[in-house]
This record gives structure tokens, C-alpha cells and sequence, in this order.
């Protein structure tokens, strides 16, 4: 394949797309997983209950955020199309969208303790998330602001300024996250508290480094204006929102069936959600490559769509999937020969490390699986077909999995291994619907395939 000019030109287009995307995606991820490695050593509650938080605050930002980024195809064809118009008032209403979406995940997020009690987890538990959910929730409207601002810079290409915040803020979160979860270098030791104050002070900052980026590189040039009636209409706002929250669905859907399984897991026992929890941060930290490669489909199919090139549109969505696919191969191939190490990193509870060594070869079956939907999903979010999405997503986890999983993953039966492989079949289901999907989005007329904003 890599023997045509067009396929080789087109692999170098994504490649320079999607590198600094995958290095943002796994920066951000990486705030998680450092949070998990530090409070996996305070205690296996620690850990647990900071699973559950995020578990439960991602299953409730997930719907804000995709709504947000329903402006992403609305950015990337009008850069491709020239418009700059088009691109600037796509961001002055994702700003808006994005101030409305974070008031009932706020909301969300001061609920998380009565949620999981009612849930049937540990109080004790349940109480130490909430905390932590509490602390960190005034930041929703300012992850919110990031992703605005964020999309209409990936959809101008302009993928670099997010990569290198996310960076520093990797170095920021680990530093003051060990001094106050700790209490070193005479900082308080806060422990569960310490690294919710932190998550909270890393969200505001890396939306003011991004404003700061933005100004400092002039990169508003060319596709800003000032506010004005446009940028408040509300049919405008609502196409976002008619873009966007399908999606939102979607990824909503998926964290919420995988806070769930977390559940699920948590009636098993402490050493079985540690288990979860460990193996999760791997495949979540994983899942970043491919996911970076759909965002960078994404903005290629609309940006091709954008200028009228529906065969180069067809080429990138191609070389995307075999790229995604063949990234995760590796990661099925290390999950399953380095079972038995990847575990300790995170704990030297032997219960914990037998159990996610026990899981983690079934993680790897389904890593393929889940690097093809998820660059699926970017190929159809470029061209504005969120709905399939979202619909795969509710009938693979809520009709397949969730039921095999409470049925079969039960402390008589499978157990842990059971709730993994009900994922698995997920997995698959949702993988073969988006196929499915892009393939016929790829039959389309391009006139079908074009947005404007309106």
C-alpha cells in the first residue's frame, strides 16, 4: 500500500497531524495515571476511590465535552474551505457551548457520593470521592473552555501549542501532587485532597498557557472576530449542539459502561477494583495512540471534504484505520507477554497484581478492536455523522456487554475475567458497526458530507 505516491503523501499528512495529538491525548492521560501510581502507594481506598471519581466525573463531563466538540467538523471544513469566517464564529459559540454544558456536570460531580452509595459501594469509599470530586469540580468550565479552544486550533491544523501545555502540565501535576498527597518539601500532606486541589490548579492552567500560546504566536489571526449577534444565534448553537451531542452520547455512553464494569468490579472486593482500576490506566493510557490517529482523521476527512476532495477524503480515512490497527497489535503483544510486570508498577499487593495479570492477556484480545472504533469514529465525526456512534455504542454496552457482564461476572462465576470479556464482546460489535458505517459515508455524495456554519 505504502508504494503509491498518494497513500505515502497522505501517511505523511496524518503522521504530522496525529504525533503531537497522540503526545497531548497520552500527556493528559498521563495526569491520571501518575495520580493512580502515587495514591496506589497512600492505600488500595485511595486508589479505589479516586477509580470511582473519575469513573463517575467522565461519565458526566463526557456528554459536555462532546457537545463541544460538535464544532469540530464545522472548523476543520471551513479551513479547508477557506472559510475564516466560519472557523471564527464556530469557536465563539463553542466557548458559549462549553460555559452552558459545565453547569450540570458541576452539578454531577457535587452528587458523587450519594450516587455511588446509592450504587451499593463502600460508604467509606463513596465519601472519599465525593471529596475528591468536590474539590476539583470549579475546573469543569475551564476544561470545557480548553477543548473549545483546542478544537478550532486542530482544525486549522495547529496541533503543537496542546501538546507541549500538556507537557508542562504533566511535570506541574507530578511534582505538586507528590509534595501534597505526601506532604513533602514542607508541603501540608493533604494525601486524597492534595491531588484534587491539584487536578483543579491544572485545568485552570493549562487553558490560561493555551490563551497565553494563542496570543503571544498571534494563531487567533485569520479566523477571529469580534463578537457580535452572530456569534450568540442560537440556530448557530444549535447545530453544535445537533453535531455534537450525539457524539457526546457516545463517549458518554462508553466511560459511563466502563464506570459500570469499575462498579461491577467493586462488589467483587477492594483487591478486584484495584485490579480494574490498574489494568484500565493501562488500556486508557494505550487507547491514546489511536484515538490521537481518529482526531487526526477527523481533521483530515474534513479538512479534504472542506476544499472538495472526496477522494482524498476516502484515502485518509483508509490509511487511518490500517494505522490505528496496526499500533494496537503491538499493544495487544505487550499486554500479554509483560502481564505479570506492568502490575507492579502500580502496586506490590499480590492479590491485586494476580488479578490484573489474570485480565490483562484479555485486555490485549480486544486492543485491535478498540483502536478500529476509535478511529472510525474520527473518520465519521470529520464528515458529521456522530449519530452511528452513539447508537453502537448504547446497543454493544447496554444491550451486550452490561447484561453478560452482571451475569457472568458475578463472585460465583467468571468473576473479574467475566466483566472483562463481556467488554470484549463490545468491543467487537462496536468496531464492525463503525466499519460499517464509514464504508457507507464513503458512498456518499459530497454534497451530503459538507457543513457550513450557519
Amino acid at each position: 500500500m505504502t508504494s503509491n505516491p498518494e497513500v505515502r503523501a497522505e501517511l505523511g499528512a496524518l503522521w504530522r497531524l496525529a504525533w503531537p495529538l497522540v503526545v497531548t491525548q497520552v500527556g493528559f492521560m498521563m495526569i491520571g495515571v501518575v495520580d493512580a501510581l502515587l495514591l496506589g502507594r497512600l492505600s488500595v481506598a485511595a486508589l479505589d476511590a479516586v477509580a470511582l471519581a473519575n469513573g463517575w466525573g467522565w461519565s458526566t463531563l463526557a456528554l459536555a465535552n462532546g457537545v463541544v466538540n460538535g464544532m469540530d467538523p464545522i472548523v476543520s471544513q471551513a479551513h479547508g474551505d477557506r472559510d475564516r469566517e466560519g472557523a471564527a464564529v464556530a469557536l465563539q459559540r463553542g466557548l458559549l457551548v462549553a460555559l452552558l454544558a459545565s453547569v450540570p456536570v458541576i452539578a454531577g460531580w457535587c452528587l458523587t457520593g450519594p450516587v455511588l452509595r446509592a450504587l451499593g459501594q463502600d460508604p467509606a469509599i463513596a465519601d472519599l470521592a465525593q471529596t475528591y470530586n468536590a474539590i476539583r469540580s470549579p475546573s469543569v468550565p475551564f476544561i470545557l473552555a480548553f477543548v473549545a479552544l483546542r478544537s478550532w486550533l486542530s482544525g486549522r491544523n495547529l496541533v503543537a501549542p496542546a501538546m507541549w501545555i500538556a507537557v508542562a502540565m504533566n511535570a506541574v501535576n507530578a511534582f505538586f501532587g507528590w509534595a501534597l498527597i505526601f506532604g513533602e518539601l514542607g508541603f501540608p500532606r493533604l494525601e486524597l485532597a492534595g491531588a484534587a486541589i491539584v487536578a483543579c490548579l491544572v485545568a485552570i492552567g493549562q487553558l490560561a498557557l493555551l490563551l497565553a500560546f494563542v496570543r503571544i504566536a498571534s494563531l487567533h489571526e485569520g479566523a477571529w472576530r469580534r463578537w457580535d449577534r452572530r456569534s450568540f444565534d442560537l440556530r448557530g448553537l444549535l447545530q453544535i449542539a445537533r453535531i455534537g451531542a450525539p457524539f457526546g452520547l457516545q463517549i458518554s455512553l462508553e466511560g459511563s459502561a466502563w464506570t459500570f464494569a469499575a462498579l461491577m468490579s467493586g462488589w467483587l472486593g477492594t483487591a478486584p477494583l484495584a485490579a480494574h482500576t490498574i489494568v484500565l490506566n493501562m488500556i486508557a493510557l494505550w487507547y491514546q495512540i489511536p484515538l490521537g490517529i481518529g482526531m487526526a482523521a477527523s481533521i483530515r476527512v474534513g479538512n479534504l471534504l472542506g476544499a472538495g476532495d472526496l477522494d482524498g477524503a476516502r484515502r485518509a480515512g483508509a490509511v487511518s484505520l490500517a494505522a490505528g490497527a496496526g499500533i494496537m497489535l503491538v499493544s495487544a503483544a505487550l499486554f500479554i507477554v509483560f502481564r505479570w510486570e506492568l502490575p507492579r508498577l502500580f502496586t506490590s499487593d499480590a492479590q491485586v497484581v494476580a488479578l490484573a495479570a489474570l485480565i490483562l492477556p484479555i485486555a490485549g484480545a480486544f486492543q485491535v478492536f478498540d483502536g478500529t472504533q476509535a478511529v472510525a469514529g474520527g473518520i465519521l465525526r470529520g464528515a458529521g455523522r456522530t449519530q452511528a456512534p452513539a447508537a453502537a455504542n448504547l446497543f454493544g454496552y447496554y444491550a451486550l456487554a452490561l447484561p453478560l457482564a452482571a451475569w457472568i461476572g458475578s463472585a460465583d462465576r467468571a468473576g473479574i475475567a467475566g466483566i472483562w470479556w463481556s467488554l470484549l464482546v463490545a468491543l467487537l460489535f462496536v468496531s464492525g458497526v463503525l466499519l460499517f458505517f464509514v464504508r457507507r459515508a464513503s458512498r456518499m455524495p459530497l454534497a451530503q458530507l459538507r457543513i457550513a456554519a450557519h
